[in-house]
Protein backbone atom coordinates (compact mmCIF):
# COMPACT_ATOMS: atom_id res chain seq x y z
CA UNK A 1 0.00 0.00 0.00
CA UNK A 2 2.85 2.58 0.86
CA UNK A 3 3.96 1.99 -2.47
CA UNK A 4 0.45 3.46 -4.42
CA UNK A 5 0.30 5.66 -1.24
CA UNK A 6 3.62 7.63 -1.89
CA UNK A 7 3.02 8.27 -5.50
CA UNK A 8 -0.48 9.60 -4.89
CA UNK A 9 0.64 12.10 -2.72
CA UNK A 10 4.00 13.19 -4.95
CA UNK A 11 1.63 13.16 -7.67
CA UNK A 12 -1.20 15.34 -5.57
CA UNK A 13 1.63 18.00 -4.71
CA UNK A 14 3.03 18.26 -8.30
CA UNK A 15 -0.43 19.19 -9.43
CA UNK A 16 -1.26 20.99 -7.13
CA UNK A 17 2.36 23.34 -7.74
CA UNK A 18 1.51 23.75 -11.28
CA UNK A 19 -1.98 24.58 -11.64
CA UNK A 20 -1.93 26.10 -8.21
CA UNK A 21 1.04 28.16 -8.42
CA UNK A 22 2.63 28.49 -11.86
CA UNK A 23 -0.34 28.25 -13.71
CA UNK A 24 -2.08 31.83 -12.34
CA UNK A 25 0.76 32.89 -12.08
CA UNK A 26 1.73 32.42 -15.97
CA UNK A 27 -2.21 33.60 -16.89
CA UNK A 28 -1.65 36.79 -14.60
CA UNK A 29 1.58 37.31 -16.16
CA UNK A 30 0.42 36.91 -19.93
CA UNK A 31 -2.66 39.69 -19.07
CA UNK A 32 -0.87 42.06 -17.68
CA UNK A 33 1.58 42.08 -20.40
CA UNK A 34 -0.86 41.84 -23.52
CA UNK A 35 -3.87 43.45 -21.62
CA UNK A 36 -2.81 45.90 -18.71
CA UNK A 37 -6.75 47.28 -18.73
CA UNK A 38 -8.49 44.75 -18.73
CA UNK A 39 -6.49 42.60 -16.61
CA UNK A 40 -6.89 45.41 -14.11
CA UNK A 41 -10.46 46.15 -13.81
CA UNK A 42 -10.45 48.53 -17.18
CA UNK A 43 -10.58 51.33 -14.68
CA UNK A 44 -11.42 54.70 -15.86
CA UNK A 45 -8.82 57.59 -14.17
CA UNK A 46 -9.33 60.49 -13.67
CA UNK A 47 -6.62 63.22 -12.13
CA UNK A 48 -4.57 59.87 -10.99
CA UNK A 49 -7.40 58.57 -9.28
CA UNK A 50 -9.90 55.40 -10.08
CA UNK A 51 -13.21 57.13 -10.82
CA UNK A 52 -15.26 53.78 -12.01
CA UNK A 53 -14.89 51.22 -14.47
CA UNK A 54 -15.96 50.50 -18.30
CA UNK A 55 -17.37 47.41 -16.98
CA UNK A 56 -19.58 48.56 -14.26
CA UNK A 57 -22.14 51.37 -14.19
CA UNK A 58 -22.84 53.92 -11.74
CA UNK A 59 -25.40 55.79 -10.43
CA UNK A 60 -26.46 59.13 -11.90
CA UNK A 61 -29.34 60.84 -10.93
CA UNK A 62 -28.68 65.04 -11.32
CA UNK A 63 -30.29 66.03 -14.30
CA UNK A 64 -27.13 67.53 -15.26
CA UNK A 65 -25.94 63.79 -16.21
CA UNK A 66 -26.70 60.91 -18.70
CA UNK A 67 -28.54 58.52 -16.91
CA UNK A 68 -27.75 54.59 -16.75
CA UNK A 69 -29.62 51.24 -16.95
CA UNK A 70 -31.36 50.75 -13.30
CA UNK A 71 -29.28 48.13 -11.65
CA UNK A 72 -31.15 45.25 -9.30
CA UNK A 73 -28.42 44.70 -7.25
CA UNK A 74 -28.78 44.82 -3.64
CA UNK A 75 -28.19 46.56 -0.78
CA UNK A 76 -27.28 49.22 -2.97
CA UNK A 77 -27.47 50.15 -6.92
CA UNK A 78 -24.57 48.79 -9.03
CA UNK A 79 -23.28 46.93 -5.98
CA UNK A 80 -20.43 44.66 -8.07
CA UNK A 81 -20.18 42.05 -5.12
CA UNK A 82 -23.91 41.01 -5.55
CA UNK A 83 -24.37 40.75 -9.68
CA UNK A 84 -27.77 39.83 -10.37
CA UNK A 85 -30.88 40.60 -12.44
CA UNK A 86 -34.29 40.73 -10.43
CA UNK A 87 -35.80 38.19 -11.89
CA UNK A 88 -38.97 39.54 -12.13
CA UNK A 89 -41.80 38.30 -14.38
CA UNK A 90 -43.47 41.29 -16.79
CA UNK A 91 -46.70 40.33 -15.14
CA UNK A 92 -44.84 41.18 -11.57
CA UNK A 93 -46.11 43.83 -9.65
CA UNK A 94 -43.09 45.22 -8.24
CA UNK A 95 -41.67 45.14 -11.83
CA UNK A 96 -44.54 47.04 -13.06
CA UNK A 97 -43.92 49.62 -9.98
CA UNK A 98 -40.56 49.68 -10.77
CA UNK A 99 -40.92 50.59 -14.06
CA UNK A 100 -43.21 53.09 -13.49
CA UNK A 101 -41.06 54.86 -11.01
CA UNK A 102 -38.89 55.33 -13.40
CA UNK A 103 -40.96 56.40 -15.99
CA UNK A 104 -42.21 59.12 -13.19
CA UNK A 105 -38.36 59.98 -12.67
CA UNK A 106 -37.57 60.86 -16.68
CA UNK A 107 -41.41 62.73 -17.03
CA UNK A 108 -40.04 64.81 -13.91
CA UNK A 109 -36.82 65.41 -14.81
CA UNK A 110 -37.91 66.09 -18.30
CA UNK A 111 -41.57 67.52 -18.47
CA UNK A 112 -41.49 69.08 -21.92
CA UNK A 113 -39.91 65.97 -23.65
CA UNK A 114 -42.97 63.97 -25.19
CA UNK A 115 -41.05 61.00 -26.93
CA UNK A 116 -41.20 57.47 -26.09
CA UNK A 117 -38.44 56.39 -23.70
CA UNK A 118 -36.67 53.74 -24.57
CA UNK A 119 -37.03 50.23 -23.01
CA UNK A 120 -33.36 50.31 -21.76
CA UNK A 121 -33.55 53.43 -19.38
CA UNK A 122 -36.86 51.75 -17.15
CA UNK A 123 -35.40 47.99 -17.23
CA UNK A 124 -32.66 46.12 -15.66
CA UNK A 125 -29.99 44.47 -17.46
CA UNK A 126 -29.20 40.73 -16.86
CA UNK A 127 -25.92 41.80 -14.56
CA UNK A 128 -27.39 44.62 -13.00
CA UNK A 129 -24.41 46.33 -13.83
CA UNK A 130 -25.07 47.03 -17.29
CA UNK A 131 -22.25 50.22 -17.79
CA UNK A 132 -24.02 51.28 -21.10
CA UNK A 133 -27.09 52.87 -22.72
CA UNK A 134 -28.04 52.62 -26.38
CA UNK A 135 -27.62 55.56 -28.75
CA UNK A 136 -31.57 55.98 -28.49
CA UNK A 137 -31.85 56.18 -24.09
CA UNK A 138 -28.82 58.77 -25.08
CA UNK A 139 -30.04 61.05 -27.34
CA UNK A 140 -33.69 60.27 -25.37
CA UNK A 141 -31.97 62.72 -22.76
CA UNK A 142 -29.73 65.11 -24.21
CA UNK A 143 -32.45 67.98 -24.38
CA UNK A 144 -32.53 67.44 -20.24
CA UNK A 145 -28.40 67.36 -20.04
CA UNK A 146 -28.17 70.65 -22.37
CA UNK A 147 -31.02 72.18 -20.24
CA UNK A 148 -29.42 71.37 -17.15
CA UNK A 149 -25.61 72.45 -18.19
CA UNK A 150 -27.26 75.25 -20.10
CA UNK A 151 -24.89 74.06 -23.00
CA UNK A 152 -26.18 73.58 -26.36
CA UNK A 153 -28.13 70.70 -27.93
CA UNK A 154 -25.89 70.14 -30.56
CA UNK A 155 -22.94 70.17 -28.70
CA UNK A 156 -24.13 67.34 -26.57
CA UNK A 157 -25.35 65.51 -29.39
CA UNK A 158 -21.89 65.67 -31.34
CA UNK A 159 -20.87 64.26 -27.55
CA UNK A 160 -23.18 61.11 -27.72
CA UNK A 161 -21.96 60.68 -30.89
CA UNK A 162 -18.03 60.25 -30.16
CA UNK A 163 -18.90 58.25 -27.54
CA UNK A 164 -21.55 55.82 -29.34
CA UNK A 165 -19.21 52.40 -29.62
CA UNK A 166 -19.96 50.60 -32.58
CA UNK A 167 -20.82 46.57 -32.57
CA UNK A 168 -17.70 44.53 -31.25
CA UNK A 169 -16.04 43.63 -34.19
CA UNK A 170 -18.79 44.87 -36.63
CA UNK A 171 -21.24 42.04 -35.87
CA UNK A 172 -21.63 41.36 -31.72
CA UNK A 173 -23.82 43.06 -29.98
CA UNK A 174 -25.55 46.15 -30.63
CA UNK A 175 -24.09 49.96 -30.20
CA UNK A 176 -23.39 51.43 -27.14
CA UNK A 177 -23.14 54.99 -24.97
CA UNK A 178 -20.48 54.25 -21.85
CA UNK A 179 -22.00 56.59 -19.08
CA UNK A 180 -19.59 57.19 -17.27
CA UNK A 181 -17.09 58.17 -19.88
CA UNK A 182 -19.96 60.40 -21.97
CA UNK A 183 -20.63 61.63 -18.44
CA UNK A 184 -16.85 62.60 -17.77
CA UNK A 185 -16.74 63.86 -21.21
CA UNK A 186 -18.96 65.90 -20.08
CA UNK A 187 -17.42 67.38 -17.21
CA UNK A 188 -14.47 68.13 -19.15
CA UNK A 189 -16.39 70.52 -21.30
CA UNK A 190 -15.90 74.08 -20.93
Amino acid sequence: MLAQLRPAIVSYLLLTVITGLFYPLAVTAVAQVAFPAQANGSLIMKDGKAVGSTLIGQPFDDPKYFWGRLSATAPFPYNARASSGSNLGPTNQALIDEVQARIDALRAADPTNTAGIPVDLVTSSGSGLDPNISPAAAAYQVNRVANARGMDVTKIRILVTQYTQDRQFGILGEPRVNVLELNLALDATK
